[in-house]
């Protein structure tokens, strides 16, 4: 009875089918055929999927001749599904690749790499998710070549490869050796079809001026005048001169001459990859004395005279560096051994009033050398530049250990004592004399001096931190002539002292 109406309901089907399609496109007996779907949707029957493939290939020679390939595939959107039917309705291969070649495009053998994003903040200092993205090429050796390429960009090459080959010497009694070198993204290589729309590198050359540049367009270039030196023509183009030496090899250091008429590249750097070099650092460091204040009641106000000259120390200093890209982003201290004390300075000044005297805080700017060292440490991570497009307003200084002494550079007023997401912890004194100087990611809690404050040259006013944006413990020192951010022009610490 069950094999009756198994039957008989096989017999509603096929009937079902003879009404739909037409008694003329009916077989006398099943046949094995393929059906062929574009993007989920049907463009018909075909007999032989091979033969669909090998016509593809056939037709295809300027894919080829571009890429020097030897064969090209079906689309990645289409499907060929066997299929038992008793339907003769079925179309011809080039009817089939007429349909395909207007709509989706073709594939070739390689590979795709995914780099994964790494999260940033936005102004505001909110978290953005990073965005990943992934890199074509023919042949896996293009990516890796050019990867260790880019990374050579940013590590001097005898170095890199004195450590890819473990011949680094060790280290006396000054010097650095690289403990690691790694990407900090996460990269995935996997052999895929790849649609021939899409960007495929070819040459190593181009692919690492876009792992290097964010573009394989041709970069700005600048024509050298008489007189020009790196690092002016670096910082009148907004780029540091590290990256002027990246874009242009055949210059070995800042120092090197250009020649007038000379064309140089201005390429603003767009890593599309973070390359981390951890090293191992020793070297041999001033350590700057304190000043000490003393008041004499009789002596008038302005009156200052040093009676004790103040004589720098030196020390030893190990270090675990951490550069991203070429920059140092961290340094941490892991050894310290004082080879000579410091002697402070002392200054005595008039403390009696003058009826003449008007009061308030003078207005003399102090010149190169009067300024005070604002960390108990030297070490400087980051100058005063342009670097990837922005400019980098202040010295940051480092090697220190966290929570140790920031002291005012100039006695002034205290006239900002917050926090800001980019700054994290920070003082901003107002010297009463058109400058001013900022202190930035100082840690949690190590703000000592409070909004309306007076204090002295190297008096301490906070403790060194990380909070904000950084990546490791320092002081970011900015000197500025005007109000921070408020119509300030920033200055080159340095040139003051």
């Amino acid at each position: 009875m069950k094999k009756n109406i198994r039957i008989f309901l096989l017999l509603i089907i096929i009937f079902s089918y003879f009404i739909t399609t037409g008694f003329s496109n009916i077989a006398s007996k099943p046949q094995h055929v393929y059906r062929v779907y574009l993007k989920g949707q049907s463009l018909g029957l075909i007999k032989s999927k091979t033969e669909l493939e090998e016509y593809i290939d056939k037709k295809q020679e300027e894919i080829k001749q571009k890429y020097n390939v030897d064969k090209v595939y079906v689309p990645t959107d289409l499907d060929i599904v066997k299929e038992t039917t008793f339907s003769t309705d079925i179309k011809s291969i080039n009817e089939i690749y007429e349909e395909i070649k207007d709509i989706s495009p073709f594939t070739i053998s390689g590979y795709a790499i995914t780099i994964r994003g790494l999260d940033t903040k936005d102004n505001n200092g909110k978290e953005i998710k990073g965005k990943n993205q992934t890199i074509y090429v023919l042949d896996k050796k293009i990516f890796t070549d050019s990867v260790e390429k880019t990374v050579k960009s940013f590590i001097p090459e005898e170095e890199y490869t004195a450590f890819a080959e473990n011949t680094q010497k060790e280290i006396e009694e000054e010097g650095s050796v690289i403990e690691k070198i790694y990407i900090k993204n996460k990269i995935t290589i996997k052999k895929e079809k790849i649609p021939v729309d899409k960007k495929i590198y070819q040459t190593e050359e181009e692919l690492s001026k876009y792992l290097l540049f964010g573009t394989t367009k041709k970069q700005a270039t600048y024509i050298v005048q008489p007189g020009d030196i790196i690092a002016d023509v670096a910082f009148n183009n907004k780029i540091s001169t590290e990256e002027f030496l990246i874009a242009n090899p055949s210059f070995k250091s800042e120092n090197s001459l250009l020649s007038p008429g000379q064309e140089v590249t201005l390429g603003v750097l767009k890593p599309q990859f973070s390359v981390i070099e951890q090293d191992h650092v020793v070297f041999r460091e001033e350590t700057n004395y304190t000043t000490e204040t003393r008041y004499d009641n009789d002596k008038y106000v302005g009156y200052s005279e040093v009676i004790q000259a103040g004589v720098k120390g030196e020390r030893i200093v190990t270090q675990v560096v951490q550069k991203t890209n070429g920059e140092i982003t961290n340094a941490v201290e892991t050894n310290s051994e004082v080879i000579k004390v410091p002697i402070n300075e002392i200054i005595v000044k008039g403390g009696k009033q003058s009826s003449y005297y008007g009061g308030g805080y003078g207005t003399v700017v102090p010149t190169k050398g009067e300024w005070g060292w604002p960390a108990t440490c030297s070490s400087i991570s980051s100058g005063f530049g342009w670097r990837w497009g922005v400019l980098h307003d202040g010295t940051d200084i480092n090697g220190c250990g966290y929570g140790s002494n920031i002291f005012a550079a100039q006695a002034g007023t205290v006239v900002q004592s917050s926090y800001k997401y980019d700054n994290g912890q920070f003082i901003t004194i107002d010297h009463h004399n058109g400058y001013y100087t900022m202190y930035a990611h100082l840690c949690t809690g190590c703000r000592y001096v409070k909004v309306g404050d007076y204090v002295e040259k190297g008096q301490v006013i906070g403790g060194m931190g990380m909070t904000g944006a950084a990546t490791g413990v320092h002081v970011h020192f900015a000197i500025w002539r005007g109000f921070p951010y408020r119509g300030g022009v920033a200055q080159n610490a340095m040139n003051y002292y």
